[in-house]
């Protein structure tokens, strides 16, 4: 509140009911405690403490500046770096986001797994009843119903104006108020009730579907029920370890849990935190009366935690009964509520999935939409259980459609993942190109040498600070105009979702390669996985690929190179976690021989800046499995500039590929220090390698 000051003559008083001339048109934040601007139709107002002293006071002083669009005003130091591009900078040059070590638990962490092993019970229905994790168990919460009646007007209003979505939600609230809600009860304990705006969103991509979103981070007297919950450990599965065990072995299997998160109930006692207002049965001619969740809320911040323990407990609960690979298949291979896997046969993927349903069923939750590339697979389920593309499909005859396994496009058909690249119409400017380049979604990598190039133009822009919407440059345009207009050549590579082609026998050897490189331009790496069948045929694919730019800040390329060699040392370590492969052979390959000195010296000190990543290396591989590998008789980088998309993918020559380890069945060993390291490190496997 703005204290009052009699000395000062009030030239202008605006009530509140013209709220559009104070309406806040633009704000400028800085930091928690710092002034920020904001424009409204009265000009710019500089609110906070804008007096840089040792001194503190608990009064808010508000300056108003008046000014036209010439006139520049000052602003924190901190505020202007909001209107800088470093924050997307950042995010470029960010290293790569997966979890690629162990995972570690905080205190609040482990607090949540102590009330959820305390406080887990299975109802007489098979589904698991669960406590809100609360922070502390006498939580009090202020009185919000005030808030949640405003939210129901606008909602109210917004029926109103559009009968369809009115229309759309009764319907989605007829299925919550049957098996996820129950009216509720007159008396509650003071501080315990809290009640739930909602709201309801359509899919972008299907948007006849309507969803019922609930608000648990509304605030009243800046207190929300999100503020009180316990987040907990992040229990699910990683996506692009999914993934990846997705393209294992030839037979691949996709089911989907329905409505999960309306499948893993709150204890009675904590239920009255999630009180909401609906009309009476769902008639918009009956009052408006309170209702309250007896399941775990999409909106709320524990609900994921709760959800992915209830989903986890029922896999270990099941086990004994229907089979570890079931359970398996639950615990490790689902990302959220999809669940991905590959096996050898189909006898054995219906196994699988059969008895999935059946520990799925226990627990009150149902195993459906299952898709396979195999058609024996798909017969032995019943049309109510398969995927809804196949319903209606003679798999006798029909072609298997394109399906999406966790957002990445499986042709079932021909067993191949692909893109589809879907390009809005976009300003030709700083803006327009980042929602162009942050559109593109490749988790496993296949596209990195073109995204790579996307994010180059995008940090140029950057590095020259042009404004959000101003123009592209006469020297950028060009070539972001030609990016853009060959990365749709994308949607004509097609890449074999299995690692292994059909009929490639029983495997006798798995090694995994590791390629790491770096430019000016860019760093990352690329992991191939090497198969040799009992007949000794070789085949390679690309297992993951990572593309970054490089900092602003001036790097040499010895410092580049050994970034890079860092990013294969951390996707060793996840890839070796995430694949189930039995004596897995591993071996990292760089052009740089600094990068081999740096690893291989034992006895100089180095800066920080080396010593940190090459103990990182040591700590995360053998360094006698790093060697050279002899690029001269590759194209220069120059050579690959005038590549389409499609081209730039297929012939892998942004780092080396698959030419390298394998060209005719023949495995290329570049110096002879490989096979004396071989014999040394391993003797039983050095002639099997070494010999081909």
């Amino acid at each position: 509140m703005i204290p009052y000051d009699r000395n000062i003559d009030v030239s202008l008083l605006i009530g509140n009911d013209c709220p559009r001339a104070i309406r806040p048109r633009q704000a400028i934040t800085g930091g928690e405690d710092d002034p920020y601007a904001k424009k409204s139709l009265l000009g710019w107002g500089i609110i906070g403490k804008v007096c840089l002293t040792s001194e503190s006071s608990g009064a808010v002083v508000c300056n108003k500046a008046t000014s036209c669009e010439s006139v520049k005003f000052a602003v924190p130091s901190t505020a202007k770096e909001i209107l800088c591009p470093q924050k997307v900078i950042a995010i470029l040059e960010k290293d790569f986001a997966e979890n690629m070590g162990g995972q570690s638990f905080s205190m609040e962490d482990k607090k949540f797994l102590r009330i959820m092993e305390k406080g887990i019970r299975k109802r007489p229905d098979g589904h698991y009843e669960m406590p809100l994790p609360l922070k502390t168990p006498n939580t009090s919460l202020p009185y919000n119903r005030k808030v949640a009646e405003n939210r129901w007007k606008q909602l109210n209003a917004r029926f109103r104006r559009n009968p369809k979505f009115m229309e759309d939600y009764i319907e989605f609230m007829k299925d919550v108020l049957e098996t996820c809600a129950e009216r509720a009860p007159s008396n509650y304990k003071q501080g315990k009730v809290n009640y739930v705006p909602h709201t309801g969103v359509y899919h972008p991509k299907k948007p006849e579907k309507i969803r019922v979103v609930f608000d648990c981070s509304s605030k009243c007297e800046g207190i929300s029920l999100n503020d009180n919950l316990i987040q907990g450990p992040d229990l699910t599965n990683g996506l692009l370890g999914v993934l990846c065990r997705f393209r294992q072995v030839e037979v691949a299997v996709v089911g989907d849990i329905k409505g999960m998160f309306h499948q893993f109930f709150v204890s009675e006692e904590d239920r009255d935190l999630l009180r909401f207002l609906w009309w009476e049965d769902g008639d918009p001619n009956k009052n408006v009366i309170e209702y309250r969740m007896k399941v775990h809320l999409f909106g709320a911040t524990s609900s994921p935690g709760c959800v992915n323990y209830g989903f986890k407990k029922a896999a270990d609960d099941g086990e004994a009964e229907f089979g570890s690979d079931a359970a398996s298949y639950i615990r490790d291979d689902f990302y959220v509520d999809d669940g991905l896997k590959s096996v050898a046969t189909p006898d054995e993927a219906v196994s699988v999935m059969k008895a999935s349903q059946a520990i799925c069923s226990k627990a009150g939750l149902r195993l459906h939409k299952i898709m396979s590339n195999n058609k024996e697979v798909l017969q032995s389920f019943p049309i109510k259980d398969r995927a809804k593309g196949i319903a209606d499909l003679d798999l006798e005859v029909d072609p298997l459609p394109i399906e999406r396994a966790l957002g990445v496009f499986w042709c079932v058909e021909s067993d191949t993942l692909q893109f589809r690249i879907e390009l809005k119409d976009r300003p030709l400017t700083r803006r327009g190109v980042l929602s162009t380049v942050g559109s593109s979604y490749d988790p496993i990598g296949l596209a990195s040498p073109v995204t790579l190039r996307g994010k180059q133009i995008l940090q140029n822009l950057c590095r020259r600070k042009l404004d959000w919407d101003s123009p592209l440059p006469d020297d950028v345009r060009p070539q972001w105009e030609k990016w853009r207009s060959e990365i749709s050549e994308l949607e004509k590579l097609n890449v074999p979702r299995c690692y292994k082609p059909l009929n490639f026998g029983k495997v006798k050897r798995t090694e995994l390669h590791h390629f790491s490189d770096a430019s000016f331009d860019g760093y990352g790496q690329c992991s191939y996985i090497r198969l040799v069948n009992e007949e000794d045929k070789v085949c390679c694919s690309l297992v993951t690929a990572k593309s970054r730019v490089t900092p602003l800040r001036q790097m040499t390329i010895p410092r580049l190179e050994l970034t890079a060699a860092t990013v294969s040392a951390k996707m060793s370590t996840f890839l070796r976690k995430e694949l189930t492969v039995a004596k897995l052979q591993e071996f990292f390959w760089t052009d740089s021989q600094v990068v081999l000195g740096y690893i291989r010296n034992e006895a100089r000190r180095f800066h920080v800046f080396v010593a940190n990543r090459v103990q990182q290396i040591h700590d995360e591989t053998n360094p006698k499995r790093w060697f050279y590998v002899n690029t001269e008789d590759n194209p220069a980088d120059e050579a690959s500039r005038g590549m389409t998309a499609k081209e730039l993918v297929e012939s892998s020559r942004w780092l080396v590929g698959p030419k390298f380890l394998h060209e005719k069945g023949e495995f290329k060993i570049p110096t002879e220090q490989y096979k004396a390291s071989c014999e040394k490190d391993d003797p039983e496997d050095m002639c099997r390698l070494c010999l081909q």
